[in-house]
């Protein structure tokens, strides 16, 4: 199979692989639901943005069923970035509203998300902080707050409530 559908079929896989929603234990969903999908840098000419939208958009519709079955009442977002130093989209699910996502540097949320992923098919260039921005997260400096950062740009963030809670 063509890695370009790989990468389309990995998208809708996201919404049946195994899902964390931990309030206390904010690690335990990065664990459990970040995901970094690629594709070879030959391969991305052959997706078009609206095909990796729209399977992004279908997860998100998957994810918001599975939460809503699943009992959670609280907030819930489902949100994609690109990590340009890595070169990946990453795309994670935390009990957390947009305001509050695990960033280590300034974000901002955007309900568009074809920005973000048309700079991850033709490739941009490197941000310095952009592969720390998650790990810096897993160390544990979540809760700080999004704002400017005078090294680089805020990361943009697409963003899907998922859960009961605005």
């Amino acid at each position: 199979m063509h890695t370009a559908a790989i990468l389309l079929q990995w998208i809708a896989e996201v919404a049946d692989e195994p899902l964390a929603l931990e309030p206390a234990d904010r690690q335990v969903e990065r664990e459990t639901n970040t995901w970094c999908p690629s594709v070879a840098d030959g391969d991305r000419e052959s997706l078009s943005v609206a095909e990796v939208v729209a399977a992004f958009e279908r997860t998100a519709a998957a994810l918001r069923g599975r939460v809503r079955g699943l009992g959670f009442t609280g907030a819930a977002t489902f949100y994609v970035w690109h990590d340009e130093q890595a070169g990946q989209l990453r795309c994670s699910t935390g009990s957390v509203p947009p305001e509050a996502l695990p960033f280590g540097r300034g974000y901002v949320t955007c309900t568009d998300l074809g920005p973000v992923v048309e700079g991850f098919l033709t490739g941009g260039g490197p941000r310095t902080a952009a592969g720390a921005d998650l790990e810096e997260a897993e160390r544990g400096t979540e809760g700080i707050a999004p704002g400017p950062d005078p090294q680089c740009a805020p990361l943009p963030v697409w963003v899907s409530g998922v859960g009961a809670a605005p």
